[in-house]
């Protein structure tokens, strides 16, 4: 067998553990099917709109025919995509209080057509309450195309991950790496990088800011509360609101520890995914900015590993600060 730098690439088996597929250079395909389903129903299903008409929410995922692959040839990847798709909505009108039912229809989401030129169709079922249709015509369309994207995306870096080996080049400094450190090597790096390979983690910063209608000091509280965190997350929770204290939420599915308290200023803890890599944490830094009766929330979570981006940035903006919206308006309607 010839030696790495002789000979023909695509037939040398290279210093490393797994020895397959060298360079990549030859055919594998995954079956994405299973997978897809499963995501196209965590972006989607939840999904809620609200104005003026009243609101709208995306209430289960109905139908899901079709299949979706990921192949690559010669370090390059080929998707291939191809989904029917039945969605059900309610709704409540805002005025009346009366609650409607529909459905969205996505004949044809494949990689022949881009997001914005698949077609999606909205239908109600008879009677009243055609403001609704509108609001889930316009609004829910761009939210549902918003999440067919966040598919698209996981798709191609989720569900990619290990599909393109490190190649010589590239990894043969791993084993050296290992034997000094003995852990994983973790890299920042831009979601767009394709640079780090091996064991090292490619993670990203993700930067949110939200308006809420209440006083710094309510909303750092909703935070730092076991009992209110319990009522927003619907589940129970460990809640230990100082330095070193543990948190846990939703049903074990985040945990992490406060690290950082300045009472309706700031608040940094270490935060994890149930499913991120072993012990890895991300950085999670919340900071108030008092605005009379609002308050501006600025969300910067850094260290958040690239295949769970888009998860991670919807676990904030839906189960987080949608719901504490909820609890929020709530409270003042009791008072009221």
């Amino acid at each position: 067998m010839a030696k790495w730098g002789q000979g023909d690439p695509r037939w040398i088996v290279e210093e490393r553990a797994d020895a397959t597929n060298v360079n990549n250079w030859h055919w594998t395909e995954r079956d994405a099917t299973g997978w897809s389903k499963s995501k196209l129903k965590e972006v989607l299903v939840g999904l809620a709109v609200e104005g003026e008409a009243g609101r709208c929410e995306i209430s289960e995922l109905k139908q899901a025919e079709g299949e979706a692959s990921c192949s690559s040839r010669k370090g390059k990847l080929i998707f291939f995509y191809e989904w029917n798709l039945r969605l059900a909505w309610r709704g409540t009108v805002k005025e009346s209080g009366e609650k409607h039912k529909g459905s969205v229809e996505i004949p044809n989401l494949s990689e022949e057509n881009e997001v914005d030129d698949t077609e999606i169709n909205v239908s109600k079922k008879k009677g009243e309450g055609d403001v609704l249709k509108d609001l889930m015509r316009t609004e829910g369309t761009t939210k549902v195309r918003e999440a067919l994207r966040d598919y698209l995306k996981a798709l191609k870096t989720e569900f990619t991950l290990g599909m393109i080996l490190p190649t010589k080049a590239a990894g043969q400094d791993v084993a050296a790496e290992r034997k000094l450190s003995g852990n994983a090597v973790q890299a920042s790096v831009s979601p767009h990088s394709s640079d780090i390979v091996g064991v090292k983690i490619p993670t990203v910063k993700i930067v949110v800011r939200e308006i809420f209608s209440s006083p710094a000091d309510e909303l750092y509280s909703v935070f730092t509360t076991k009992e209110l965190v319990q009522k927003f997350s619907k589940c129970p929770a460990v809640i230990e609101a100082e330095k070193g204290g543990k948190l846990q939420m939703f049903d074990g599915c985040v945990s992490g520890e406060y690290t950082e308290l300045v009472p309706s200023q700031r608040i940094v803890l270490k935060w994890r995914c149930r499913n991120w890599p072993d012990e890895h944490y991300a950085t999670v830094t919340l900071n108030f900015k008092d605005m009379a009766a609002e308050t501006e929330l600025q969300l910067e979570c850094k260290g958040v590993p690239v295949a769970n981006e888009d998860s991670t940035r919807q676990c904030w903006k839906k189960q987080y600060f949608e719901e504490i919206r909820i609890l929020l308006q709530q409270s003042k309607d009791n008072m009221e």
